[in-house]
């Protein structure tokens, strides 16, 4: 955790993966951020994978750091409340992260009806309002069909989030740009970010689209081939299985120098009228004749013999392994700093990320747990809406509120 964003204070009205992401990196740059949900949970509150005690890993993995209020959404009190927490007063409010619908008593209309500098940042499915999700989006844009062994036509569905993390960054970056201009004096706005937009825009920034559009057809499927250059797994004799990755000349020659395969790759080369060194998109276009010399050359040692070759000579590859085998891992988790054990609401204690990024001119802070669900209605109704003790209580009673 870092302290960039102190004294901001977001409120999040949302749930699922893309607007909690938003309010979590927010969170972590130091915002006070406020999550108000339904008394007894959104519909991510019991979303898998659970602890034993039924408790979700999921859910108090993207609300770490936040304060929560559980709220009635059902009543007319309870939106009231709701409503006046995401245009609460103050320099540093008004600003508030949601995927609630653009109609509706969330809308920006009815909020900026209570501040008018209010900064909305909407998360969408599809611009047009229809509902969406990453993996509805991800079909549509024919990921899934480029995507998986040539020659099987099935759909292969990735097991990443992809639209709705790239959605979550890319509004956290919107609020913070909207912040930026309402301090020199050009307002506040509301600000819609649809996953569909997300995703198609991206498609157009990496060339897929344009591909497409000059092809006729959109990209094949390849299996484990790296598009263009010269990427894929190998096998070691000892059975283990290795990216090896060139999409630089010094990338290239290096490989080809650890392998010890340079003459019989030079004799390809003259054998065709081309130079692999100089062009990746050669070693792409023929990579059926490469790949053989490397299939056997990787056949014929070990992974305990080839890999220090590698780092000595900086080639460019990365082992495959189970997520169990990563945890130990001292680059990713073991010894990585980003990560802190913490105990969290399911009462287990286990690494959890702070900021992703690191600043190194700033001490990092501790990783705050998600909160309980409620657990700061009461501190919030007082703090940022100055109810009184008397109203909170009557607010309770009549189960427009609740606390943990």
């Amino acid at each position: 955790m870092y302290d960039l964003l102190k004294g901001l204070r977001v409120v999040e009205g949302s749930a699922f993966v893309a607007a909690p992401t938003c309010g979590l990196y927010l969170a972590q740059m130091g915002a006070e951020v406020i999550r108000f949900d339904n008394i007894g949970g959104g519909p991510d509150f019991r979303r898998w994978p659970l602890a034993d005690n039924g408790m979700s890993l999921y859910w108090e993995g993207l609300n770490k750091g936040k304060k929560s209020v559980a709220i009635d959404l059902s009543s007319p009190a309870g939106r009231e409340v709701a409503q006046r927490l995401a245009g609460a007063p103050g320099d540093d409010g008004g600003l508030f992260i949601t995927n609630f619908p653009v109609d509706g008593f969330l809308s920006y209309e009815k909020l900026k009806a209570l501040r008018d500098d209010l900064i909305c940042v909407r998360v969408m499915g599809w611009a047009d309002g229809a509902q969406g999700m990453d993996y509805t989006i991800n079909s549509a844009l024919g990921l899934p069909l480029m995507t998986g062994p040539l020659g099987d036509d099935r759909p292969v569905n990735h097991v990443l989030a992809a639209w709705d993390l790239l959605t979550g960054a890319y509004c956290a970056f919107a609020m913070v740009s909207a912040l930026l201009a309402r301090e020199r004096g050009k307002g506040g706005r509301e600000i819609r970010a649809p996953l569909s937009d997300i995703g198609a825009a991206t498609m157009a920034n990496l060339g897929f689209t344009a591909e497409a559009i000059v092809t006729g057809h959109q990209r094949p499927r390849m299996g484990n081939d790296i598009f263009g250059a010269f990427g894929r797994d190998f096998t070691t004799r000892d059975g283990q299985k290795l990216m090896l990755l060139a999409i630089t000349p010094k990338q290239w020659s290096k490989a080809l120098e650890a392998l010890d395969i340079g003459a019989a790759v030079t004799a390809v080369e003259a054998e065709l009228g081309v130079s692999f060194a100089t062009d990746e998109g050669l070693r792409f276009t023929h990579r059926d004749r490469l790949y053989p010399l490397f299939e056997r050359a990787f056949a014929a040692k070990d992974a305990s013999a080839l890999t220090p070759a590698f780092d000595a000579g900086g080639v460019t590859w990365g082992a495959y392994q189970t997520l169990e085998a990563a945890l130990e891992d001292p680059r990713l988790f073991k010894a990585n700093p980003v990560f802190q054990d913490i105990r969290h609401p399911s009462g287990l204690t286990y690494p959890a990320p702070g900021a992703m990024g690191t600043i190194p001119q700033d001490v990092r802070g501790p990783v705050l747990p998600a909160p309980k669900l409620g657990q700061h209605t009461d501190e919030v109704l007082s703090e940022v809406l100055g109810m009184s003790g008397g109203e909170i209580a009557k607010l309770h009673d009549a189960g427009v509120v609740a606390g943990a």
